[in-house]
C-alpha cells in the first residue's frame, strides 16, 4: 500500500514507533531507535507506514525480519533488500496503525496521547504543556514545559490526580520541591 502526499499521516490513526537511525550490512537491514515499549510492533508480518521527513513521501512496508540490538532493533522490509535502499531509509520515522494496537487497561495511556497535553495543579495553576515522555526503569516522566520553565512530573498515581483526553488536560499534586 503505497500512500500519497495528498494524504499525510493523522496523528488520530497512526501512532510513532520508531526512527530510522541507520542502515546495517549489506543485505537492506536498517536500525532502529524504537519509541515503543514493546518490541511486538515490529514482528514479522507487521505493516509499518514509513515516513521521509525530507519530502513527506510516505509508503507501508510489511516486517520481514526483527531483533533486538542493543538499545535498537534491527529490521528488515519486504523489498529492501540492499545497502543503497536501505540508506534512502535514513531519518525516517515509523508508525503503524492505531486500531492495531492492543487495548490498554483503565488508566494506562499511550505517550503519543500524553504529549501535547496541558498540565495544571489540583489549584487549577497552569504549569505548562507535555513536551516529551522520559522512560526510567521504575516510571516514566514527563517534560512539561511553559516556555521559560521546565519541570519533570513523575507519572505516578500519587502524582497525576487525573487525566482528560477529551479536554487534553491533566491535573498533577507536585511532591515538595518541584
Amino acid at each position: 500500500m503505497q500512500r500519497s502526499q495528498n494524504e499525510p499521516v493523522s496523528r488520530n490513526l497512526y501512532i510513532s514507533i520508531g526512527k530510522v537511525v541507520n542502515a546495517h550490512g549489506v543485505e537492506g537491514t536498517i536500525k532502529v531507535y524504537s519509541y515503543a515499549e514493546s518490541l511486538t510492533v515490529f514482528s514479522p508480518g507487521n505493516m509499518i507506514l514509513v515516513k521521509n521527513p525530507d519530502d513527506s513521501s510516505e509508503k507501508c512496508y510489511k516486517v520481514k525480519y526483527s531483533a533486538p540490538h542493543s538499545r535498537f532493533v534491527l529490521l528488515m522490509f519486504e523489498g529492501i533488500d540492499s545497502r543503497s535502499l536501505a540508506d534512502n531509509l535514513k531519518g525516517c520515522e515509523l508508525f503503524i496503525e492505531k486500531a492495531g494496537l492492543p487495548q490498554l487497561e483503565e488508566n494506562t495511556y499511550y505517550w503519543e496521547d500524553i504529549i501535547g497535553l496541558s498540565v495544571y495543579t489540583a489549584d487549577d495553576d497552569f504549569l505548562g504543556r507535555i513536551e516529551s515522555v522520559i522512560r526510567t526503569g521504575s516510571n516514566d516522566v514527563y517534560v512539561v514545559k511553559d516556555g521559560k520553565h521546565e519541570i519533570l512530573v513523575p507519572a505516578m498515581e500519587s502524582v497525576v490526580i487525573e487525566i482528560d483526553l477529551d479536554q487534553k488536560t491533566m491535573k498533577v499534586n507536585l511532591p515538595e520541591g518541584l
